[in-house]
């Protein structure tokens, strides 16, 4: 389980975030939404350990991680423009972590997230060769191939349209569960947070407006920013969150 304990987090006089409290079960798939600037990002660097929180404390499987530094905290992002090596191929992409210390995931492993990813047909290519789609796939498969305690994605879905969208939406979800992975998204989209996580945070100047199940915020929201930032995504994209949760609009 990760923990958050009372995190307040501010930057040159201006709170970012203040007093977050949140629990993660093992394996579950959790996202931190809201509009731009309200503080997930700051979130996420504080749960991989990018940054440090002003007060407050961040618990992992029972042990206090606030002050571990991120290399040994076992996490690991995705990050929104995928950081690939464009001077390497596929293939090198995905093992490049594997150089200095190859005991991590066997060969049989890594095959089988290229199995599970699709990436068979595109070792060989240079990352200029692929897709958006295909450069996230093969990202995700770079970090997973370090089986990281917890999974952190900053905006995967945000360059990506439509079936494309769909396609790693459930591969995100098959990763989760065939891993029993922890996945934490951040991201600006309700429709995204809503159809792919177990639970979802939405963040509104810094501190949480609702947590919950995606079919409670949907249908309950807690106050009035939840209720105009969901039902305003809602009549925009009704089509798709509509029928999944089946609420008037």
């Amino acid at each position: 389980m990760l923990k958050l304990e009372h995190i307040k987090k501010s930057y040159d006089g201006t709170t970012i975030l203040n007093d977050i409290n949140l629990e993660i079960e093992d394996g579950e798939i959790v996202s931190i939404l809201g509009p731009s600037g309200c503080g997930k990002t700051t979130l996420l660097n504080l749960i991989l350990g990018l940054t440090d929180a002003d007060q407050g404390r961040i618990l992992f499987d029972g042990e206090d991680i606030t002050d571990t530094p991120m290399e040994k905290r076992g996490f690991n992002i995705v990050f929104q423009d995928y950081a690939l090596f464009p001077n390497l191929n596929v293939y090198k992409n995905i093992t490049y972590g594997l150089r200095n210390d190859p005991n991590i995931s066997t060969k049989e492993e890594v095959e089988e997230l290229i199995e599970l990813l699709g990436l068979r047909e595109h070792l060989n290519k240079r990352i200029d060769q692929l897709s958006g789609g295909q450069k996230q796939r093969v990202a995700l498969a770079r970090t997973l191939v370090m089986k990281p305690k917890i999974l952190l994605l900053d905006e995967p879905l945000s360059a990506l349209d439509g079936v494309i969208k769909e396609s790693i939406k459930e591969k995100i979800k098959t990763i989760a569960k065939e891993f029993h992975l922890t996945t934490i998204i951040v991201t600006h989209d309700p429709e995204e947070a809503l159809t792919l996580s177990d639970h979802v945070m939405i963040i509104n100047k810094g501190g949480i407006s609702q947590y919950g199940k995606p079919e409670e915020i949907v249908k309950t929201p807690e106050n009035d920013f939840v209720k105009a930032f969901i039902l305003r995504q809602l009549e925009i994209k009704k089509n798709n969150i509509y029928s999944l949760f089946q609420v008037a609009v």
